[in-house]
């Protein structure tokens, strides 16, 4: 017999799920796109969703003010953000 959980009990389940959720789904998708990638011959699905996770824990070490999207775009836009992000990490 399996016993009903407490309101905090239930209130901590449901809290430690949407952790998971949002640390591995929702802020790639948001920050990179994930879900628009499209590799899926032999391993490359698998090797660029490590790349990102890499990519997404460098950009998140970074203390500068702003969104981690919009860090991520001025990695793209300027070279000395880039080296700053790539030397500070």
């Amino acid at each position: 017999m399996s016993r009903r959980p407490t309101a905090k009990g239930a209130a901590d389940l449901i809290r430690g799920h949407w952790q998971i959720e949002n640390t591995l789904h929702w802020s790639p998708d948001v920050v990179m796109n994930d879900d628009h990638h499209r590799a899926r011959k032999d391993h490359a699905s698998a090797n660029f969703a490590a790349l990102r996770r890499i990519t997404l824990n460098i950009i998140k070490a970074n203390a500068d003010k702003g969104s981690n999207r919009s860090k991520f775009k001025r990695v793209g836009w300027s070279n000395e953000f880039l080296q700053k992000i790539i030397t500070g990490f």
